[in-house]
């Protein structure tokens, strides 16, 4: 995982620091003209996925660092944030499971995130 860009850590970090679960980055350079890169990571609630978001937002920000778009509002169970050649995903674990985004984006290659 160390050949990986900043940004990418920069959210998965993020996203751990309030407590998110199963924490993954895709590499989607070369198998969607999307983005470069996925973070999918799993909250147990809605409450603690506006944690992570909020955290994400705010680490980003003081780096400078804006999201171009963001999808999903307060007290949604999927919101994607997105930062151009960083797309995170953050799910309530249900809905991550019945999405499954990497198996949806099989051919993308897979780094597990461990702070």
């Amino acid at each position: 995982m160390e050949h990986l860009e900043h940004l990418p850590r920069a959210v998965a970090a993020a996203a751990s620091e309030k407590k998110a679960r199963d924490i993954t980055i895709l590499d989607m350079k070369g198998v969607s003209l999307v983005t470069d890169y996925f973070v999918i990571c799993s909250a147990n609630s809605v409450i603690q996925a506006q944690a992570i978001i909020d955290n994400i937002e705010e680490k980003l920000d003081e780096q400078g660092i804006k999201s171009l778009h963001k999808e999903g509002s307060r007290d949604s169970r999927w919101v994607l944030l997105d930062y151009g050649n960083v797309v995170a995903h953050i799910f309530v674990e249900e809905d991550r499971v019945f999405y499954n985004l990497e198996r949806l984006w099989g051919d993308a290659k897979a780094y597990k995130y461990e702070a």
